[in-house]
């Protein structure tokens, strides 16, 4: 259990990772965001298919292979395009809260039984999710973005309840990478403007899609299927917390007492439910 909550600790904090960086590629790089994407995809594709050979090209012919890029280049895609009108606050509780919804929603389908702890502790963590992100003042919320983040907030969903079902991690996120990539290329290639390619801001992107991205997503395919869907869902509520505490000690963002609340009611909420299992044992919800 340590160990498997120590591996989930460590999928999180990539993830922020790749938040931060990129974030650190678009806003001070100036890159464009559907280019940083692509690279990520392909170095991510580059550093996985180097670690698993041609153990992954196998499973190129899965039916569930292809819907794993397909739904990868979803979230990659619809995330690229919808900060491009989206706040990046605003953008974030648009695609967690659809991946809570899209994942506790296919576990009631499935007719698991999830504890009423569990929902409690989603419902706390997201509460503190919208006290750290909703937008302050008047914002007006442009549809074509919120489409989009809702469309790659479904992508990740779907991408996520697929790596459940799979038992060689490293193959086929290797293999997911690499069918995404000429979705990737083609998204690229429909941007009016590239926008400059500074050294800088490549490899940003090359080390987001290598580590926190290609190596990151493997591990969370490792971890899945030991998980619960909802214990999965709520995980996630973490990255967001990670992300802002990382901005505050790597990039000099300030400490507020609204980051501070609600980092303990999303970090509590997910407490509540990982307290719910160990006191009944997984349920398979």
């Amino acid at each position: 259990m340590m160990l498997q909550a120590g591996l989930v600790a460590v999928v999180m904090i990539a993830f922020a990772g790749n938040s931060v960086l990129n974030r650190i590629g678009v806003a001070h790089f100036h890159m464009d965001p559907v280019t940083f994407g692509a690279l990520r995809v392909g170095a991510g594709a580059l550093i996985l298919l180097a670690l698993t050979g041609t153990a992954g090209w196998p499973v190129l012919r899965s039916r569930r292979r292809w819907m794993g890029a397909m739904t990868l280049a979803t979230y990659m895609i619809g995330f690229s395009w919808a900060y491009q009108s989206l706040g990046a606050g605003l953008g974030a509780l648009i695609l967690f809260a659809t991946v809570q919804i899209v994942m506790f929603g296919t576990a009631v389908r499935r007719g698991l039984a999830v504890p009423a702890l569990r929902w409690a502790g989603m419902a706390v963590a997201m509460v503190g999710l919208v006290v750290l992100l909703w937008p302050a003042g008047v914002v007006r919320v442009d549809p074509g973005g919120a489409l989009t983040m809702i469309a790659a907030g479904i992508g990740w969903g779907v991408y996520t309840l697929l790596g459940q079902a799979e038992h060689d991690a490293s193959g086929a996120t290797a293999a997911n990478f690499t069918l995404c990539l000429p979705l990737m290329l083609v998204a690229v290639t429909l941007r009016a403007d590239l926008g400059p390619l500074p050294a800088q801001g490549v490899g940003v992107a090359l080390v987001a899609g290598a580590v926190t991205s290609g190596l990151g997503y493997a591990l969370w395919y490792r971890v899945l299927p030991a998980l619960p869907v909802t214990i999965a869902a709520i995980a996630q509520l973490s990255v967001p917390v990670i992300a802002v505490l990382a901005g505050i000690v790597l990039l000099s963002e300030p400490l507020t007492l609204r980051i501070a609340a609600a980092a303990v009611l999303v970090l509590g909420g997910i407490g509540l439910s990982v307290l719910r299992q160990r006191r009944i044992g997984s349920n398979g919800s």
